[in-house]
């Protein structure tokens, strides 16, 4: 048995969802969101070093020496199954395992709103799972993968880097790939897919252009794609997509994104009141018509008010789910200010100085976004001129069907009326200004 086993093992006894071995450091373990470093003795880089021979194959141990740095699956027959990482820093070389349950937990377990089993019902179209590293993504896209397995008899493909959890054959069909040991990239994998027949199709992340390209076509082909990406709310979601496309194509991937996607469930995991574990704060936002024209236009600044008035729907932002844990006693109130975006839903717990601060920080940023808003808000009236249309040379200032402006007399109200006793308000005509008055 390697030397590691008896260390991992006892991270799955205390509960532990990462273990770190680093070189000049005892053995540290991540627990609720909290790194706690052990009593043992310090790590050398001789037996890290080691270990990392121990639990490489061949291949893998030449490919850590061209990269210096290794994504790979371990398993200790019986116990557990981790997701590992090795990678050389200036001490030496560092191992990162996550603990990977050996149960694929359900919906309920892990606090997934029940409309996201009829998100799932789809037969085509783009669901993304977003959130930060460490906040549970691969368990929920496991969790939604083996609830198609579990009800429908569909062929899954998963494409994943490495496989965490591994998926039993139920109802369907699930065929489960790995970056660099079945496939070459993510790219390549979403290729061939489209040749394999898959109902749905699971992206552990969807981290560059060309993988979030494929993703987006084949969701528009008949097939329900599934995947991750590292962004903490729905709006940053489609921003980032649409940012990584170049900008002459940033039109046509509008288009696309708002008819394909089906849902952007970003989560965060927040410690519970009682020290007991973490649980799931969710936004959720839902396809629609509504949403589709709005990131057509490029106005994803105002998907936040969609899940506002959304949410006799189902859907909810972010603090929303943070104020009912809180209320309802699950976490803290400094758990909740913490991953607060709107202190002002939280003010009979957050301190004075805390709203100030974000007072003043939303001024600023507002006062930075008003240009942009003035100039929409220009084009979107009446009077303004159409998209494409250009002003006359000779009229410049006219509005479309409107009264030209006289280019002789800039300076004189609606006729040309000049100022007059009797019109004080009225500016000058241009016999005014000659006279100097």
């Amino acid at each position: 048995m390697p030397s590691v086993d008896g260390l991992l093992l006892k991270a799955i006894e205390v509960g532990a969802s990462d273990v770190h071995i680093s070189v000049g450091s005892p053995l540290i373990v991540r627990r609720f969101g909290e790194l706690k470093r052990s009593r043992s003795a310090e790590f050398s880089a001789a037996q890290t070093a080691a270990l990392v021979q121990e639990l490489l194959s061949p291949e893998q141990k030449a490919r850590f020496d061209e990269a210096h740095e290794l994504d790979f699956a371990y398993e200790i027959p019986g116990a557990g199954r981790f997701r590992a990482n090795a990678f050389l820093q200036r001490k030496g070389i560092d191992l990162v395992f996550r603990v990977v349950r050996p149960v694929i937990p359900t919906f309920d377990q892990l606090g997934i709103p029940p409309l996201m089993r009829k998100v799932c019902e789809n037969h085509q179209g783009l669901i993304l799972v977003t959130g930060a590293a460490g906040s549970g993504k691969s368990t929920t896209l496991a969790s939604m993968v083996d609830l198609v397995n579990t009800e429908r008899a569909q062929h899954v493909l998963t494409v994943e880097d490495p496989i965490e959890f591994v998926h039993p054959i139920k109802k369907g069909a699930v065929n489960q790939r790995q970056v660099d040991v079945h496939t070459r990239s993510y790219a390549n994998a979403l290729k061939a897919a489209l040749r394999e027949d898959p109902d749905v199709i699971m992206v552990g992340e969807l981290r560059d252009l060309e993988t979030i390209s494929l993703a987006i076509s084949a969701s528009e082909t008949g097939h329900l794609v599934v995947g991750s990406m590292n962004t903490s709310s729905a709006a940053k979601t489609i921003d980032k997509i649409i940012d990584s496309y170049p900008a002459g194509q940033q039109n046509q991937i509008r288009a696309m994104l708002g008819e394909s996607l089906k849902a952007v469930f970003t989560q965060r995991l927040v410690p519970k009141a009682d020290g007991s574990g973490m649980v799931m704060a969710y936004e959720l936002l839902l396809g629609s018509r509504q949403l589709a024209n709005l990131i057509k236009d490029g106005k994803t600044f105002q998907i936040p008010n969609i899940m506002q008035t959304g949410k006799s729907a189902g859907m909810r932002t972010m603090d929303e789910s943070l104020l009912e844990l809180l209320r309802a006693g699950t976490i803290t109130a400094d758990a909740a200010l913490r991953n607060a975006a709107n202190l002002k839903l939280f003010a009979q717990w957050a301190p004075k100085e805390m709203l100030a601060a974000q007072g003043e920080a939303g001024q600023v940023a507002a006062d930075a976004a008003a240009p942009a808003a003035q100039a929409q808000g220009a084009a979107a009236r009446p009077g303004a001129l159409p998209p494409g249309r250009a002003p006359s040379p000779s009229n410049p200032g006219a509005p479309p069907g409107g009264r030209p402006a006289v280019p002789s007399n800039p300076g004189a109200v609606s006729g040309g009326r000049p100022a007059s006793p009797s019109n004080p308000g009225a500016k000058p005509g241009l016999l005014g200004v000659l006279r100097g008055k």
